[in-house]
């Protein structure tokens, strides 16, 4: 899954495909470099983000998915809101990915249920600007998470969804400071447990730049973090996770080709 963030705050990218023309350019080079799905965001979820009004990110975000959608790409839409979701599926988007799992808006179950659009539920707890205050967990993010996520299934199902169109994203850094990120990495076997796919989104993000840190303690800054991000993809392409959110499409599908390629994989 190639990351466009149509947003002019972005943590990854800064506003450089803020511009529609640039985002539409963004997308079709990571389409051609291999996306399978092109994900196209208007709403920045970095932390201490605020939120744009409904009709900033629907001007940012629609005319974009219809025109990488008209050329051929398969494009999910990045969203929390269900007014959002509605008019991306009508310009061309066919899945929904909301970091909020349906919590932000009550009417995103419903709608993703009646139009039976594939759906991404994300582990949240709240928006950008004081997410960091709830990374809390008594019985440790592992539990926490599978439980949380656990509830959202059922609200899933109660709202109609069929299972073989959801996919659960165990969402790193959201709710999450640096090593409960890697904890949950390391557990994602609970998660998967509750027997649907994964899509894993751990390109560029903070916890790397902490690890990656130089000798005077600053992090790795967002564009040098692409090689860690890379080898991650490939380690959790080894244990199968059905999804990976990257910004470096190309340098992903590289190294997952040199895996594929020692493993006799076709």
């Amino acid at each position: 899954m190639g990351v466009v963030n149509v947003t002019p705050d972005s943590f990854s990218d800064g506003g450089r495909f803020h511009e529609t023309d640039a985002a539409i350019a963004h997308g079709l080079l990571l389409h051609a470099d291999g996306a399978d799905v092109l994900d196209i965001g208007g709403e920045s979820t970095r932390p201490g983000a605020t939120r744009p009004l409904v009709e900033e990110e629907l001007a940012r975000v629609v005319p974009v998915i219809g025109a990488l959608a008209g050329a051929g790409a398969v494009v999910s839409v990045d969203t929390m809101r269900a007014d959002v979701a509605a008019a991306a599926l009508d310009a061309g988007a066919t899945m929904v990915n909301d970091v909020s799992g349906g919590l932000a808006d009550p009417d995103m179950l419903r709608l993703v249920a009646e139009r039976d659009a594939p759906y991404v539920a994300m582990h949240w707890r709240a928006h950008a600007t004081h997410m960091q205050q709830f990374a809390t967990y008594d019985d440790g993010v592992v539990a926490g998470v599978r439980a949380e996520l656990a509830g959202r299934v059922e609200s899933m199902t109660a709202a109609g969804l069929r299972a073989e169109r959801v996919v659960l994203d165990p969402g790193l850094g959201f709710a999450k400071h640096g090593e409960q990120n890697w904890q949950l990495l390391r557990g994602l076997d609970a998660l998967e447990g509750l027997g649907l796919p994964l899509l894993v989104g751990a390109s560029r993000k903070s916890f790397l730049g902490t690890l990656l840190a130089g000798s005077d303690g600053t992090p790795r800054p967002v564009d040098d973090r692409e090689d860690a991000g890379t080898a991650l993809c490939v380690l959790l392409a080894q244990r199968g996770v059905w999804g990976l959110r990257v910004h470096d499409v190309r340098a992903t599908r590289d190294a997952l080709a040199v895996w594929q390629a020692m493993e006799g994989r076709p």
